[in-house]
């Protein structure tokens, strides 16, 4: 992997740090990158669905997800977590997200992890093989490619310190602070960093010097290498010997930071946990020396760093190993943005023709298309394509449910309220109100219990014994007319259709065993029609490839009552239209058909 990121490269976030998620989006716009960095973010105490952000001018919205394990099953392309849990929590993120696998590097952001903890992550991210940059610190960057949350400061920052492009350095470093500074020196005297790493101010980190200047050996953007250690620990001693045995052959300029230490006549703790000299050749100035023996380009002091920068650059350029940089075009962030008040995912009208999730309206509506009302509910409800076999159950079921005669009471509504006067819509709605649990509801808690009691594997007698205790009557069973002897021949349709069409039934094989038990109690309590709709929509939904717990928010949030809505609103407007054809009067109830029992009111 001789390349950290690319422009394909997407994270998952986890903790909802709006600030630093806002900072790559805007840095993601700013480059022209076609997808936005950050494909998700693991928010466990929230329950929203996504949040928005600005890309651009434009508002997008980021999926947010209870868990690592549900953001990476949802976004598996995602093989970058940028861990921004608390020091408390940041050990248990990783060795999760270790475990759940995918991930080719983890970021970790907070400082003071245990040592025992930090170790023990380190070696099993080592052995996943997965690189991990901190903990305690800013991050990484690919430079026009990938940036992690706020390193480079704001955009203005990046774009003086030519970060929004590659450049030809690769950078190391273990301060973020310090990062940011060397980059806006690299950007005075040479054309910038291809790649750049804070690796973090803890003692144990998971990637150290020597881990990231061998990738960026073999990464053909790094034409040279900047190594900004510190006073404390060895880890620049590695480098030294991978560049006498040959391992690292591109030039590295070093510098250790602490030299000022010697000075003192105790030891010095720097603002690292890391940066403490526990032995001579842990000092600055003991490493500065070993890397300038060693053939490193070693300045006289940090003040003279940027002209040592600029002579290896300068050489590299007159030899041609660097070649001059172009400088790519920039989108430029508006200064001020403004929040949309709504949101749309299914349907867009701005362009030459409005469209159905993505599908200009005439490649589905004209009869050439080949397209049904089916196709367009998959579409508008669902945002997907269904098969034709699911498009026609779909159009089948609204044919099934459109009308149940006048005396049901949506008909009965809409018919009064058309003979009072009032407008097709008036009056449809009248009879839409009476839609709910007691009409049209069982379609709802059929497929809500049935699927209950398959999925936590009931037998028939347990599932009734379920329901009695519930206090509530099996939803889809019994019929007024109908029973074994004198079956409902809409019921024996959806059944025969599932057969022929439906990869697999098992809710309606279920039920079926159901209705074997309860009507061996009462001849009519058959599977009747809304409880057959109900399941099959469930086996619909199983069979392409939702989820279960998709399918019980489709239940919970009504969708199968609005299949119920959408076919009896056909009858109830057939009724209307029927009452203004005839011209019928205003309605008044018959008042032999009511039972008065009117006392006299008692004074108080």
């Amino acid at each position: 992997m001789s390349r950290l990121f690319t422009k394909d490269t997407q994270a998952i976030f986890w903790n909802n740090n709006k600030t630093a998620i806002q900072r790559m989006l805007d840095y993601d716009y700013t480059i022209g990158r076609d997808k936005p960095s950050v494909a998700a973010i693991v928010a466990p105490t929230s329950n929203n669905k996504f949040e928005k952000f600005f890309y651009g001018p434009d508002e997008i919205m980021v999926p947010l997800y209870k868990s690592t394990a549900d953001a990476k099953a949802a976004q598996p392309q995602a093989d970058v977590l940028l861990n921004f849990a608390s020091f408390r929590t940041a050990y248990d993120v990783t060795m999760e997200a270790l475990e759940i696998g995918g991930f080719k590097s983890i970021m970790i952001t907070a400082e003071g992890i245990p040592e025992r903890l930090a170790r023990t992550m380190n070696q099993a991210a080592r052995d996943a093989g997965v690189t991990v940059i901190g903990p305690a610190t800013v991050g990484a960057i690919a430079p026009g490619a990938f940036k992690i949350a706020n390193i480079g400061g704001t955009i203005d920052n990046i774009i003086n310190s030519k970060l929004h492009r590659a450049g030809s350095c690769g950078l190391v470093t273990r301060s973020g602070g310090l990062f940011n500074e060397l980059s806006n020196i690299i950007a005075i005297n040479a054309d910038g960093i291809a790649e750049g790493v804070a690796i973090g101010g803890d003692r144990f980190v998971g990637s150290v010097f020597i881990d990231n200047l061998l990738r960026m050996e073999s990464n053909p953007d790094v034409k040279y290498m900047i190594l900004l250690g510190e006073v404390g620990g060895t880890e620049e001693y590695k480098v030294i010997e991978a560049v006498k045995d040959g391992r690292i052959k591109k030039p590295i300029i070093a510098w250790c930071i602490g030299t000022i230490a010697k000075h003192f006549s105790s030891g010095v703790q720097f603002g690292h946990a890391g940066a403490s000299a526990n032995a001579e050749r842990e000092t600055a100035e003991a490493k500065n020396k070993a890397m300038a023996e060693a053939g490193i380009h070693v300045p006289a002091s940090f003040n003279d760093l940027p002209a040592t920068i600029r002579e290896v650059y300068e050489e590299l350029r007159a030899n041609g190993t660097i070649q001059e940089i172009p400088e790519p075009e920039l989108k430029t962030i508006p200064k001020t943005r403004r929040s949309k008040q709504f949101i749309c995912t299914i349907s867009d009208d701005r362009g030459e023709e409005a469209t159905y999730a993505g599908f200009p309206i005439s490649s589905v509506a004209t009869p050439d298309t080949g397209k049904g009302i089916g196709d367009v509910i998959s579409l508008l409800w669902f945002k997907k394509q269904y098969p034709k076999w699911a498009t026609e159950f779909i159009e089948t079921v609204i044919k099934t449910v459109a009308d149940h005669g006048p005396a049901v009471s949506g008909a009965h509504n809409a018919k009064v309220t058309a003979r009072a006067g009032k407008s097709v819509v008036e009056s449809l709605v009248t009879g839409l109100l009476t839609i709910g649990p007691r009409f049209g509801g069982a379609i709802d808690g059929a497929a809500k219990y049935f699927k209950y009691a398959d999925d936590n594997n009931l037998t028939p007698a347990e599932f009734l014994s379920y329901m009695k205790k519930q206090g509530v009557p099996i939803p889809g069973i019994g019929h007024r007319i109908k029973s074994l002897k004198n079956p409902d021949l809409r019921v024996e349709g959806l059944k025969k259709f599932a057969a022929e069409h439906f990869p697999s039934t098992p809710l309606l094989d279920y039920a079926l065993t159901v209705e074997q038990l309860t009507t061996s109690k009462k001849e009519n309590l058959i599977l009747n029609v809304d409880g057959t709709i109900g399941i099959l929509m469930v086996d619909m939904w199983r069979a392409l490839g939702y989820p279960e717990d998709e399918i019980d928010e489709f239940i919970e949030s009504g969708t199968l009552n609005a299949f119920f809505i959408v076919g009896r609103s056909i009858g109830f407007i057939g009724h209307i239209l029927d009452e203004k054809r005839l011209a019928m009067p205003m309605y008044r109830h018959p008042m032999d058909d009511i039972l008065y029992d009117v006392q006299e009111a008692e004074e108080l």
